[in-house]
């Protein structure tokens, strides 16, 4: 689980920054870089493993990753514009939540650019480790494809225990059915 937070200096303006999921990798790749090398952009990244995500569950998880990035920004911020909902954990800063925020702040989806591109990179290590799961194709999300290699492979050691198909997976196994 990967977060980021991002403080834009008050006059930002991007003419291609938009909701990560509407940009292709190459120009997330491209957008990220720039934002990182700019001195007035300050960002953090906040990472969770998968074994903290199977002891607090994704959306404790969740909570935590962006507390983690909030907490590691060189400023500590105003206050915080959320993609989505309130953050519980963030109970003592300001905060507005946007629904579909990514495509309403740059700084949202500076945030979303930058963790996305994170996460992608780790994704790709993972993928040299164990190549039979194909992380670089799906990135770790359960497609059809990651799911089959999951079924054919077993789970490798960065997957989530508490993954419905490792869970049923390990099941099975305890069963005596593989």
């Amino acid at each position: 689980m990967i977060a980021c937070a991002v403080i834009l200096p008050p006059d930002f303006s991007h003419p291609t920054l938009n909701d990560s999921k509407q940009l292709s990798p190459a120009l997330r790749e491209e957008i990220c870089a720039e934002l990182k090398q700019r001195p007035d952009v300050l960002w953090a990244i906040g990472i969770v493993e998968h074994t903290e995500i199977d002891r607090f569950n994704i959306t404790g998880a969740t909570y935590m990753a962006m507390l983690r990035a909030v907490q590691g920004l060189a400023e500590t911020p105003d206050f915080l514009l959320i993609d989505g909902r309130p953050v519980p954990a963030f109970s003592r800063l300001k905060q507005i939540a946007l629904i579909k925020g990514d495509s309403r702040s740059f700084s949202i989806a500076a945030a979303s650019v930058i963790a996305k591109v994170s996460r992608d990179r780790i994704m790709d290590g993972h993928h040299k480790t164990w190549p039979c799961y194909q992380f670089k194709n799906h990135k770790g999300y359960a497609t059809t494809e990651h799911l089959e290699a999951l079924a054919k492979f077993g789970p490798c050691p960065i997957h989530r225990t508490s993954f419905l198909p490792v869970r049923s997976l390990n099941k099975t196994q305890e069963l005596g059915f593989s």
